[in-house]
């Protein structure tokens, strides 16, 4: 029987790099990462991965190697508040600096964010930042720019199981009751690649031996027994939440309503938030389907204002409508191909001027200068069209907008051929 307090996961978390398990690329010997550890300088940083593949773990190691003072937040808990009393305390130890890691950061609001700036810029704190969420999307540009970006990846198998092996070898609870694993299996797939799931598990397992056992085997089947009412088989953290909002998504994009409104129940019996769901499906109706279908985004954004409103357990007949629908649609990604190759064209040229006779000409001074000269009001030509260039001198005739080859765009393509003839090769 398992009787220490202190979580198996917390038990053997690992004090230097070497112990650490997976995450080579970035601790592996002469890694970026590694170096400015051991070079006793690193700088503020973000760890970007799913649950459980070490992010907390690397914070701990650099603050056990650098030895400077560690500052621990959980941005589910803390606020604006506890970051200034951090600040202020390791305003006292400036002269080697102080590390402050904050734990899911994605969950600081911009003001919680804003407040870090100074201390990072001046150098004040280091800061390390863990989430699960992509950065870019998530973390103030203003603080991102300050930071380096690790990526982690999830564990392997191979790595989970030196994991399990390591936890058996090390643990003096474990070695005090001698357990036999003969089967992995179940193990791992019940933790869904999260480390600290699957240690969690085995100490459950362990725990689980009745008292006459003196065999204490880890076999597949006991795992499954001793888990089948306490791991949840849908976790809306772990690496399954990733796989099968990636497996819903290409469902409806491969147009096979029977496997996404599949997939869509498997995150419904999970206890899946359905904002999140029916916020993917909106995204998924303009990437996947557009104009070929232009309703799929009424359709989608209908659906999302729905499930705000009423919830489960009625809420999953209007996502599956939505889902088969979507899935039901033709297809086309032309819209994202144009947004994608209209910001290269960005980055290529720059910031080219507006051509003079489409700038807005609200004050005398403007009109003087020729702003808004010779623009022909398109309704007043035929067809309400009016052959005129709209595009700045480096791009004239760039054709970004290539609709895709369905019923609606096909459509679209005819009518933009017979407007601009063969200037767009539509």
């Amino acid at each position: 029987m398992v009787n220490s307090s202190t979580p198996l996961a917390e038990r053997i978390r690992p004090n230097t790099l070497d112990e650490l398990i997976g995450q080579e690329h970035l601790t592996g010997k002469g890694s970026i990462l590694r170096t400015a550890i051991e070079n006793g300088r690193i700088p503020s940083l973000i760890l970007w991965g799913p649950p459980g593949v070490g992010k907390t773990t690397i914070a701990n190691i650099i603050a056990h190697t650098m030895h400077v003072p560690y500052f621990q937040l959980s941005a589910i808990s803390s606020g604006v508040k506890d970051v200034r009393e951090v600040i202020e305390s390791a305003k006292e130890h400036i002269d080697i600096g102080a590390i402050l890691f904050i734990d899911e950061i994605h969950r600081f609001n911009k003001g919680q964010q804003d407040a870090l700036l100074g201390a990072v810029e001046k150098g004040i704190i280091t800061l390390i930042g863990a989430t699960t969420e992509n950065p870019s999307f998530e973390v103030n540009s203003a603080l991102l720019s300050r930071c380096q970006v690790y990526v982690l990846k999830a564990l392997t198998e191979d790595g989970l199981k030196k994991l399990l092996q390591h936890a058996l070898e090390k643990d003096p609870t474990l070695l005090s009751i001698k357990p036999t694993l003969k089967e992995t299996e179940a193990l791992i797939r019940l933790s869904g690649g999260d480390a600290r799931k699957l240690l969690n598990l085995l100490e459950l397992v362990v725990s689980s031996f009745p008292s006459n056992d003196i065999t204490r085997i880890i076999s597949d089947t006991f795992v499954m027994k001793v888990a089948q009412n306490k791991i949840a088989l849908y976790d809306k953290q772990g690496e399954q939440h990733y796989d099968i909002i990636s497996a819903f998504i290409k469902s409806m994009r491969g147009s096979d309503p029977n496997a996404a409104v599949y997939w869509l129940a498997r995150m419904i019996e999970g206890g899946e938030d359905v904002k999140f769901i029916a916020r993917r499906m909106v995204i998924f109706s303009s990437e996947d389907i557009g104009n070929a279908n232009p309703n799929a985004l009424l359709m989608a954004t209908t659906t999302f204002d729905a499930v705000t409103k009423i919830g489960y357990p009625e809420s999953r007949i209007i996502l599956s409508q939505c889902a088969t629908y979507l899935a039901s649609s033709p297809k086309s990604n032309a819209a994202v191909v144009a947004i994608m190759d209209a910001q290269k064209a960005v980055q290529q040229f720059g910031d080219q001027p507006v051509p003079l006779h489409i700038r807005n000409a609200p004050t005398k001074l403007m009109k003087d200068l020729d702003y808004g000269k010779n623009y022909q009001y398109s309704h007043i030509g035929e067809g309400n069209f009016i052959t005129q260039e709209y595009l700045p001198a480096p791009l004239i005739g760039t054709k970004f907008y290539n609709p895709g080859n369905n019923l609606r765009e096909n459509e679209i393509r005819k009518f933009l051929k017979d407007k601009w003839k063969d200037k767009y090769q539509y």
